[in-house]
This record gives structure tokens, sequence and C-alpha cells, in this order.
């Protein structure tokens, strides 16, 4: 029978179209299912608050991380150093901030304008053990594990489902989105090391219902306007989905955008179940297709957040959480090891982080401004970090590289992060460096005490169980969190 123009049949075929190899109806179903088995078999109701009114608990609604993969040079953009070797000391000016005694390099100026709203935390470390080469330390970094199996030459084995599960499918599992929008979005490549790509970057254990949507656009990494071509058909999560079926599902979106208020009158009159109505909802949503189109912004925010990828994917991170979207991982649009705009730094410096640093100074700034601007930084928690920063002498190996005297090497014994929004104090600087910002001299925070305080925003105790493919129990992660980031 026919309402509205549709069949009943024709209503359920669109609202369990299949976006991702499965129907979107079954994977909402998937995802409570498994989100109501975990918190069960782990004896603690998702959302439970053993930590309520411990700073910053629960403040946080959504989360962008912009993951500066490759490590850049702490030295070099946020702890400058005086009166040390000429080896050690930045080729690049210190300029004051907008916060008095809180100094940046001359590389980032427009950061140095928004201090004011952000804390930076100059006191990240570990030790390596093993964990000198990027994937294994991204691992860390994103999960709150280290991995299993390192090869003779450093790297890892791919992807596998026995992998920890990246943090935002830990966040997305125990705080499902509240409106029909996509809950877990990463862009605008994968993580990747030489020939080791996507490690840390999927559910691993928690299975595939619980994976990003993966926004890969096509291009390369110098392709500035690769964003503009970011369509809904982008996502997917199983990448050997075939041209033919790709073509065959931008048709559909097509017709469904053609017949878009038939189709909402037909929704109406029909009883649907939970997450057949919850697919249809986010098929429907304005809210969660206009979020893609950048076209949307004026050439004015978009000049402001910078004209290359990282800052269109930061821009694109914004209108994401302003959607609904929980959590946002933007990765720096550079293989870890690699060359130009690489964070990478071995050799050439000096030529290299003039094309980097503009990126992330015009895109961060831009971020945590925008958000502070719209009201929407009191809800979502900026995290900007990476795996290690750079050593503090240049020209040495510490990783077994070859390096430069223009360049440096790998280095977790101590580097910056910065933090913003969802309570975290404002005008701040955590812990404190050495004078050639080789360890911390107090208050050292080490990454996994990072992702504790992330799932302490969220309103979720670190120490909370998941069981991985073994159905054994293992903890968020096994650290506290750092309360004192919290005004």
């Amino acid at each position: 029978m026919r309402r509205g123009g549709f069949t009943r049949r024709e209503v359920l075929r669109i609202g369990g179209s299949s976006l991702l190899g499965l129907s979107l109806a079954d994977l909402l179903a998937l995802k409570a299912a498994a989100a109501t088995r975990r918190a069960t078999e782990a004896g603690i109701a998702a959302g439970a608050a053993p930590l309520d009114g411990a700073p910053g608990f629960g403040q946080a609604e959504s989360i962008i991380l912009c993951y500066l993969q490759g490590g850049p040079s702490h030295l070099d953009l946020w702890d400058p150093k005086d009166n040390c070797p000429a080896d050690v000391q930045s080729l690049y000016k210190r300029i004051a901030s907008n916060v008095p005694g809180i100094d940046l390099t001359e590389n980032l100026p427009k950061l140095a304008q928004v201090v004011d709203k952000l804390t930076l935390i100059r006191s990240l470390s570990y030790s390596p053990n093993g964990l000198f080469n990027h994937t294994a330390a991204i691992y860390q970094m994103l999960t709150g594990y280290t991995a299993d199996k390192v090869s003779a030459s450093g790297q890892l084995e791919p992807p596998t489902p026995k992998d920890f599960p990246n943090f935002g499918s830990h966040l997305v599992r125990l705080k499902p989105a509240s409106v029909p929008m996509l809950p877990f979005v990463m862009l605008p490549r994968p993580l990747q090391e030489s020939g080791v790509v996507g490690k840390a970057g999927t559910a691993g254990y928690l299975g595939r219902a619980f994976d990003p949507y993966y926004l890969y656009p096509p291009g390369d990494d110098f392709d500035a306007r690769k964003l503009d071509r970011v369509r809904v058909d982008d996502l997917a999560i199983r990448p050997e989905l075939s041209v033919p079926r790709l073509e065959r599902r931008a048709k559909l979106r097509e017709q469904i955008d053609a017949a878009m208020p038939e189709l909402e009158q037909a929704v109406a009159k029909f009883d649907l179940d939970e997450y057949t109505s919850e697919a249809m909802s986010l098929v429907l949503s304005g809210r969660a297709r206009r979020a893609f189109d950048l076209k949307e912004e004026s050439d004015a925010v978009r000049d402001r957040y910078g004209r290359n990828q990282f800052g269109q994917c930061c821009l694109l991170a914004r209108r994401f959480v302003e959607a609904g979207t929980r959590v946002v991982q933007v990765n720096w649009p550079k293989v870890a090891n690699s060359d130009y705009h690489s964070w990478d730094m071995h050799v050439d410096l000096p030529q290299r982080m003039p094309l980097a640093a503009p990126m992330l100074d015009a895109g961060l700034s831009a971020l945590i401004a925008d958000l502070d601007e719209r009201g929407l930084l009191a809800k979502t928690l900026v995290v900007c970090v990476a795996e290690f920063g750079r050593s503090p002498k240049r020209g040495v190996s510490t990783s077994g590289n070859v390096n430069s005297d223009s360049g440096r090497d790998h280095w977790p014994y101590c580097y910056t992060g910065v933090v913003a929004g969802a309570g975290i104090r404002r005008g701040h600087v955590h812990g404190e460096s050495d004078a050639t910002g080789s360890a911390p001299l107090r208050d050292p925070v080490h990454p996994t005490q990072l992702l504790a305080t992330i799932y302490h925003a969220f309103g979720i105790d670190p120490a909370t169980i998941a069981y991985n493919h073994l159905n054994q129990p293992r903890e968020l992660v096994q650290a506290a969190p750092v309360t004192e980031l919290f005004a």
C-alpha cells in the first residue's frame, strides 16, 4: 500500500540502505546490543559516575582531537628555550602570547592570540620501552595500551580485530550520540607509518559497529581542495566496496534527496521499529547532510581556518560537533615518517617547519576561537597532541634514524600537548620542562593519563571495564585523570 508516494517496503529499504556493508538499522541495533552487553558484563551502567564531583567530571559532550602524527618539535613551537646550547636552541624567535608569561615561538602567531582559552601541557612524558617508532607510540597514545607485536624493523602488524580500541570507540559505546548524527568521524586520511595503515584507528575488539566513520576523500596530501569534494558517499567502513556499488549508492542518495518531502511524510505514517526509525532519522536528517557541506561557510570563515587540508578539516570538525557528532579525530594530513609538511623532521627542519606550522597555527587557533564564539567550547573538549616530540639536540640519533645538523629525532621523554574547552583551565601552563626541554621538572603527564582525563571529562570512570576478544576484562585505561587541568 502506498502512503505519501512510498510503500512501507520502500521506506524500510531506504532506512536500511547499506552505506557500510551493514544496513544502518543493523548497525544501530548492533551498537545498542553491544553497549548493553558490555555494560552488563562489566557490572556497571554506561555513564556511571563514581568520580562525580571531581573537577571537570562529565563536562564534555563532544571532543575534537587534532592528532599531529609524526611528532612535532616542542622547542620550535610550544616551548621555546633561551640560554641553552646553540644546537638545542630553536632557530625561531620567542614571541609573547596574550597571557603574560606564556610565550610561544614565532611559528605560532595566531595561536599566541588564543592562549587565554587553552592549557599547554609542557610535561607530557614517557619512557619509550620500544616505543621509539611512530606506530607503536601512536597506538599507546590513542588506545592507552602498548602493542603486543613489534617487528625487528620497528613496524607493527596491521590493524586486527584483537587490537585495543581507539578511545573514541569506547566513548561512543558508553555515550551514544543523542541526535541523528554520525557518532565518530575520522578524517582526512588514515594514521600511517610506512606500510602500516590504520593502526590505533579502529574499534578493535569492540567490533566494527564501533569503528569510526572514515571520511577519506580522494586527493593527495597536497590537495588543498580535497575537502571541497566531501560527500556523504565518502563514508565507509569497508574499503573493499566496489566502484559500481559506490555509484549505485550515490544514485540512491540522489533519489532520496529528490524525494525527501514525500519520504518524510511517508515515515510519519508507518510504525517502524526503534532502530529502523533511527536509521531513517539519520538518512533524512538535514542536520547530518548539511554538516558535510563546507560551501555553507563564508569565504571569510574558510580563510580564517586556512585553505588547506588541516584547516578545512578543523572547520568540518566544528560543523560535525555542532550537528551532534560525539568524537571527531582530525589526523595530520601527511604520513608520519614522511617529507615536506610531515612533522617527522629528521632533516631540513628550517625548510619544512615553515610549510607545516602555518597550517597548524591557522587551523587550531580558528577552531578554538570559533567554538568559543559560538558557545560550543564549554561542552567541546579540544585536544592537540602527538605521539612524541623531537630531540632537544639537533643532529643526534635517538631512534636509529639518520639526522642532519638541522633535524631533530624522536623524543618521548618530554613534549607538549594542548587542551581546551569542557572546563579546562584557560590561559594556563601545566607542568614545566627543564632548561633544554629534555625532561619534565614538575607534574609529568603520561599519555595514558591524558586519555584518562578525556574519559573523565565525559563522565566516565577510566577504570570502567570492557571485555576483549577473549572475554577478558580490561580497563579503558590503567591511569588516573589529571584533574588539575580543570578549572
